[in-house]
């Protein structure tokens, strides 16, 4: 007597299906053509500021690649800020504060007006951690504009980290704000948060100086 059949049969229904999905009749979309860059820069100050308005140009200014020995570009074509952290030197039997603030009050790039701030009177720095509101002016990619970014209020010799995200675009080019002297051309270089060269900042940055334009 022979033996029923037990076997199930075959799902040929799913199998074909799969294998349909492993064939593409059309090449995949591909992303933007934009370059993009995360980063931490971390600049020293070698005076006190009060209010000092960072913009989007300066920012954009810390990276450089040079065209001619005088004249240099920007590396990135935009930039956004995700975080501005400082530390402040402790001064015995004085206090010492820190401030960051988003309060860009141009149209279409306003700021939180929330003010990050810490004050020390012992022997531990000064430290505050600053985010920008999301959909903020600074949380967006923004192009090299006078627009303030954020607004900074510390002593000489804080240490301020900006942690950013620059973004390349194809055929763009911005001159930085200021020229620069005895670069190559084609190499890139940093500059101070606040966009100026190495000998004329207020936030040097901590880098090889043969890398600063």
């Amino acid at each position: 007597m022979r033996k029923a059949n037990t076997q199930r049969p075959r799902r040929q229904g799913k199998n074909m299906a799969k294998a349909n999905d492993q064939i593409i009749s059309h090449p995949p979309q591909i992303g933007n053509l934009s370059i993009t860059h995360a980063t931490r820069l971390r600049f020293i100050t070698n005076a006190a500021v009060n209010q000092k308005v960072i913009t989007f140009q300066n920012l954009l200014d810390t990276l450089l690649i040079a065209t001619t020995n005088i004249a240099v570009s920007d590396l990135f074509q935009q930039v956004k800020v995700r975080a501005v952290e400082l530390w402040a030197v402790p001064v015995v039997g004085n206090a010492t504060s820190v401030q960051v603030e988003f309060k860009n009050q141009t149209a279409g790039l306003a700021g939180d007006t929330a003010i990050h701030t810490d004050t020390s009177m012992g022997i531990e720095p000064a430290h505050v951690r600053a985010r920008p509101s999301v959909r903020s002016g600074a949380a967006l990619f923004q192009f090299s504009q006078a627009s303030e970014a954020f607004t900074l209020t510390c002593p000489s010799g804080t240490v301020v980290d900006v942690e950013l995200t620059f973004r390349g675009l194809p055929a763009i080019d911005t001159a930085a704000q200021n020229a620069s002297v005895a670069t190559v051309a084609g190499a890139w270089y940093f500059r101070g948060l606040d966009g100026q060269a190495i000998a004329g900042t207020v936030f040097v940055p901590v880098i090889n100086s043969s890398a600063a334009a």
